[in-house]
């Protein structure tokens, strides 16, 4: 093919994508995907060894995409809530074309371990850069604890937003802005009882 290498791979992943709409995970070989966009099974291979590779690949895409819309600097007068709804909305948007193709990996995810793998730890690297684009650390152990809330957060407006059918995404939108908003309120309380504990330990004994 006289496409470069990264034209290719978008050409498989699309393909792959389209497969996976067509027919389900299970139903999909490595061979189908090479037939689909005209490889043969040493080159397919030599980009993705396995319908694992794609589905990071897929993922890593969606991340791209999302980060891509991202500002290089912040804006002061948004708050950290503003600025990870705009990012976990662009998120939704971004996946809207590909809902039956999430929809068939996230039915393989229940049924594989090795595809469950997959997909953990690469939801939990996509809540981190959401964090990080969004000016919060996702580094350390108070790091974790954030990456798994915003999860959380994301899990619960997926399925929201799995049965949304209208054009804005709006039920979508106003259940992300619900559970964003109590946890902004959860976060409060936390900061205001850490800071409390910081003053009682630095503060002179009487």
């Amino acid at each position: 093919m006289s496409d470069t290498p990264n034209d290719t791979r978008g050409q498989v992943l699309d393909a792959f994508l389209r497969l996976l709409e067509e027919r389900g995970y299970d139903d999909v070989s490595l061979g189908d995907v090479g037939a689909a966009s005209s490889l043969g099974m040493a080159e397919l291979y030599r980009l993705y060894p396995d319908k694992l590779a794609l589905v990071q690949a897929f993922m890593a895409r969606i991340d791209g995409e999302v980060l891509a819309g991202t500002p290089a600097t912040l804006d002061p007068e948004e708050t950290v809530r503003d600025r990870l709804f705009d990012l976990l909305m662009r998120r939704f948007d971004t996946l809207k074309p590909h809902r039956a193709a999430l929809a068939a990996i996230r039915r393989a995810g229940r049924r594989d371990p090795m595809m469950a793998l997959v997909l953990g730890p690469g939801l939990m690297r996509s809540m981190a850069a959401m964090l990080e684009a969004a000016g919060v650390s996702g580094r350390g152990l108070t790091g974790v604890v954030r990456q798994n809330a915003l999860l959380a957060i994301y899990a619960a407006v997926s399925r929201v937003f799995d049965k949304d059918e209208s054009a804005d995404l709006s039920r979508t939108m106003g259940a992300l802005d619900s559970r964003l908003k109590t946890a902004e309120r959860w976060a409060q309380v936390v900061d205001k009882y850490t800071d409390f504990r910081r003053e009682r330990v630095v503060s002179p004994a009487p």
